[in-house]
């Protein structure tokens, strides 16, 4: 059963475990759109497995294939549906675990945290690279400000609350959420 659609793959979901397919693109070479697919597919894996070791908690990697993973569905309600600021404020804590390890998201939107057993997951590790820069995690944490900005009202509540969390698991937090504040008033002007 199909229970998701992106630009980059297919989920289905078969009991317990759900399949990411990466689809082909048919606009890139052949040679060149199976390598692409192939490397994303076993970076994704790996980074998860990094995620999970480093505290932050992800579905469970079952199986890999040559354009496709195989992982524990994760049978939780997503955050975007229930963010309270307490919970905003463990995402905090979940994503500074996720970047003391190096480890930046890509893409943290309430829509891939799920809620499950009063534990937060991170899924959708397809856009997920190693980067320890202040630059990257202001990104990655500036995206997360974004989506709660265009899908809360008490936005600026959940952003304090995360805050506290992120300060609380990562040494760095200030610094990266410094950037953050910098990231956001460079696109105001653009």
């Amino acid at each position: 059963m199909e229970i998701g659609r992106g630009a980059e793959a297919i989920l289905t979901r078969d009991g317990d475990a759900v399949r990411k397919w990466r689809l082909p693109k048919s606009y890139r070479m052949k040679e060149l759109d199976e390598r692409l697919r192939a490397e994303r597919t076993v970076m994704e894996a790996r980074i998860m497995a990094e995620a999970r070791r480093a505290g932050v908690p992800t579905p469970i990697i079952r199986d890999i294939s040559r354009f496709e993973l195989v992982m524990e569905y994760v049978d939780g309600k997503k955050l975007r549906d229930i963010i309270t600021p307490e919970l905003s404020e463990r995402v905090g804590e979940v994503v500074g675990r996720l970047h003391r390890a190096g480890i930046v998201h890509g893409d943290l939107t309430t829509s891939n945290m799920l809620l499950k057993d009063n534990r937060i997951y991170l899924i959708d590790f397809g856009l997920a690279y190693h980067d320890q820069s202040i630059e990257a995690q202001g990104v990655d944490v500036h995206v997360y400000f974004q989506t709660l900005r265009s899908t809360h009202d008490d936005a600026d509540t959940l952003i304090e609350s995360f805050r506290r969390g992120y300060r609380r698991a990562y040494s760095r937090a200030d610094a990266v959420l410094a950037r953050v504040e910098e990231i956001r008033s460079r696109g105001r002007y653009l």
